[in-house]
């Protein structure tokens, strides 16, 4: 599966919801990874998140009709 910068995916077992940051292959190994981006809530605080993942692990992400996204 090919990912690029600004899709949506999340994790196959589950998760949350993350913005593909960059895709390329590591400067040691040569394995392609894909970097993500996301927000946890810890508290009244929302953390940004940032990992590099295989793209095995990953899966494109569609909110469910009905979802709904609130900016603060």
């Amino acid at each position: 599966m090919e990912f690029k910068p600004g899709d949506v995916v999340r994790l196959k077992s589950g998760g949350p919801a993350m913005t593909v940051e960059s895709v390329g292959d590591h400067y040691m190994t040569g394995e392609t990874g894909v970097t993500c981006v996301w927000f946890e809530k810890v508290g009244n605080k929302s953390n940004n998140k940032r990992e590099r993942f295989s793209p095995v692990v990953l899966e494109h992400f569609k909110p469910g009709i009905g979802a709904i996204s609130v900016r603060r």
